[in-house]
């Protein structure tokens, strides 16, 4: 969900399994939803409207392309007020932001029927990072002040059980007098790749940083979540966000990294570096310093927001739409990072008050996307097409503003 400043708020819903919430690991007849594994039902999460500081709603669906739904007395109340989703091995968890304090994460399938069904219920520290790696679901404890220590968590997504951990001092990761604070992780053969940002990590500027023109990747082994490098580009700003994934593999094996630009010191934009694709190639550990893709010349100006990966190396971009900032509305684009091309999206609505953009749905097939979009006309669910550049409305939402979209077998 898009807020005008993603340092201020943790958002209701993250993105999962790299960019999206549906993966690899959600194929019919993966995990054990039970029933005939082969149907599928997707899962929207949405936060009543005429409610403030009030729980998602969980609502199920058949068809995600037209008609309507509402959360009026309908769908399963999560608890607690800020939640972010992860789909997979065919189950859908559900993880409580708990303000710095532990948090439920429960875990959901669908029966037999069809019907959503809460497997387990367990506590969890909060954490800003999450992504998957075989049958496991990788969190991050990064803290903002205070303990040095970031806390690395395995979680096996079949058994809903923390199995392994890790712990990295983020000052010495940093190197510079601030903090590293990881703003995702992703999986590359053996190894685990976690971009971060430089902090300072104190009050008033607590994201502020005095380091604005870098990216970082630090790289670890997997499982057992040993330090290896850090490696270093000064072309861009950090890659992805607080609690944006900026780091994505695709099908030939390529690292694609996407910066917003987005560094500030005391609440001012501060990076003179361009919004930028950078690329670590296959079984390298250093960045291709043959490939940068310049998304602000590309956009006429804009900036990234974040992203999710059609497949092929094609991508939906959220950009936000005024020249030049990192905030703000939001705007659609559709870029090949293999051939740098860029082309602006149409179909969208005037007037984006918000989106599910960090819990997304990849169809599958290579071209389509689904992401929740609220604005004056409602709550929507559009269908983004990376052949055409092209959005078409979908479903409704009533009384909801849609926060994420998932989808499972049974």
């Amino acid at each position: 969900m898009k807020t005008a400043n993603r340092f201020l708020l943790p958002l209701l819903c993250m993105g999962t399994l790299f960019t999206a919430c549906s993966k690899d690991g959600d194929k019919p007849g993966d995990g054990d939803g039970g029933g005939n594994k082969g149907k599928t039902k997707y899962i929207i999460a949405s936060a009543p409207i005429a409610s403030t500081g009030v729980a998602d709603y969980l609502l199920t669906s058949d068809v995600i392309t037209s008609g309507a739904i509402t959360t009026q007395g309908n769908g399963t109340e999560q608890d607690g007020t800020y939640r972010y989703y992860i789909t997979h091995r065919n189950r859908f968890f559900s993880l409580l932001y708990g303000q710095g304090n532990p948090g439920a994460v429960t875990t959901y399938n669908l029966n037999g029927e069809g019907k959503l069904t809460k497997v387990s219920n367990f506590q969890s520290e909060t954490v800003q990072v999450h992504t998957s790696i075989g049958d496991d679901i990788l969190t991050m404890k990064v803290p903002r002040s205070g303990n040095e220590n970031a806390l690395m968590f395995r979680i096996d997504a079949n058994k809903s059980q923390i199995v392994g951990e890790a712990q990295v001092n983020i000052v010495q990761l940093a190197g510079n007098g601030e903090r590293a604070h990881f703003t995702w992780a992703t999986q590359a053969g053996n190894k685990l790749f976690a971009p971060y940002m430089s902090i300072k990590g104190a009050a008033p500027d607590v994201f502020g940083t005095n380091f604005p023109d870098s990216c970082w990747v630090a790289v670890f082994s997997y499982p057992d979540l040993k330090l290896e490098r850090v490696i270093r580009d000064d072309r861009t700003s950090f890659l992805g966000a607080y609690f944006t994934n900026g780091l994505v593999q695709i099908e030939s094996g390529d690292l694609y990294g996407f910066s917003g630009s987005s560094a500030t010191s005391n609440g001012t934009p501060s990076s003179t570096k361009p919004s930028a694709v950078v690329r670590i190639k296959k079984d390298a550990t250093e960045f291709d310093k043959n490939y940068l893709f310049n998304l602000e010349t590309a956009s006429g100006g804009h900036r990234f927001a974040s992203q999710t990966h059609f497949g092929n190396g094609k991508f939906l971009l959220e950009m936000y739409a005024e020249k030049g900032k990192t905030s703000g509305a939001t705007r659609f684009a559709v870029v090949d990072v293999t051939a740098q091309t860029f082309a602006w999206v149409t179909g969208t609505p005037e007037g984006i008050t918000a989106t599910s953009d960090l819990c997304n749905l990849v169809e599958g097939d290579g071209k389509t996307i689904y992401v929740g979009i609220t604005s004056g006309d409602g709550s929507y669910i559009y269908s983004f097409d990376a052949n055409t550049a092209k959005a078409t409305r979908g479903l409704k939402v009533e009384g909801g503003k849609i926060t994420g979209i998932a989808k499972l077998t049974y």
